[in-house]
This record gives C-alpha cells, sequence and structure tokens, in this order.
C-alpha cells in the first residue's frame, strides 16, 4: 500500500502559474521600445533615430565615413551574404534578416542580424579576443609540481 501525500494549497497555485506560463510564454512577440518589428521597418530614419540610444542617435546624426555608407547601402540593397571589416555600424530594424560576415581580425565570423541586435553595433557580435583556457600549471612552475609523473 503506498501513501501520497496531500498536495499543499501553495504548490497547487505554483504548479497552476507554471502551467498558465508554459501556455502564454511560447508566443512572445518582439517589441522594441513599444514598436513591433513591421512598425520600425516602416519608419523612416528620422522618426527611428528619437528611439535610439544616444550614441546611436550622434553616430547617426553625423556624416558616416567611405566605408560604412557602402556598407549601409548593401546591407539596405537585397544583397544577402555581405562579407565587411566595418565594425562600428549601429543596427537598424531595416538590416534585420539579413546574413553577414564579419572580420574578427583572423577569420571572418557568419551570424544572422536579429531583431535583438538593433541599437547595438556590428563588432559586437564577433568577439576579437580568445577566451583564455589555462591547463594544469607546467612542470617546475611549483615545488610540488616536481613530482608529477611526465606523460
Amino acid at each position: 500500500m503506498v501513501v501520497r501525500k496531500q498536495a499543499s494549497v501553495k504548490s497547487i497555485k505554483r504548479r497552476s502559474r507554471k502551467a498558465q506560463k508554459a501556455i502564454t510564454g511560447r508566443a512572445k512577440e518582439f517589441l522594441y521600445r513599444g514598436h513591433t518589428l513591421e512598425e520600425l521597418q516602416g519608419m523612416e530614419l528620422d522618426e527611428l533615430l528619437p528611439l535610439l540610444p544616444a550614441r546611436a542617435r550622434r553616430s547617426y546624426s553625423r556624416e558616416m565615413n567611405h566605408e560604412q555608407k557602402k556598407l549601409f547601402e548593401d546591407l539596405l540593397s537585397d544583397k544577402q551574404d555581405i562579407k565587411t571589416h566595418v565594425r562600428d555600424i549601429i543596427i537598424l530594424p531595416q538590416f534585420v534578416g539579413k546574413t553577414i560576415e564579419l572580420y574578427n581580425g583572423h577569420s571572418y565570423l557568419k551570424f544572422d542580424i536579429k531583431g535583438e541586435m538593433i541599437g547595438h553595433y556590428l563588432g559586437e557580435f564577433a568577439p576579437t579576443r580568445k577566451e583564455v583556457k589555462h591547463s594544469g600549471p607546467g612542470v617546475g612552475a611549483t615545488r610540488s609540481s616536481k613530482f608529477l609523473p611526465l606523460k
């Protein structure tokens, strides 16, 4: 005979909240400062600038250099795979869905531009430095490492 413990009221409420969250949490729509992606893509640059952070507003209000202008035009056109070294251009809603290969100083990293990237620089998504991974101490590094067996 198996005796089951009765669930407390608190645990029953918790289970119902989790079940409700699982149902409503699936269809989450992307919003950027209260606007949908379609609304953002329909906006002109003058309407979009007040929604961007201050650094992005300043960058777009100033003149772009030649490489930035060329990449900007390529991203607005129908080109799909774009290779570039330009890391200092800010992502706009019109760029969403494009595939870009960005140079990180060693190789080109390929990624798709998503809605969550709006307002960030391209260079943020292609890190230039490797993560440092240290191995064990070398022979002679410490007094105790003298007695490590050699491979």
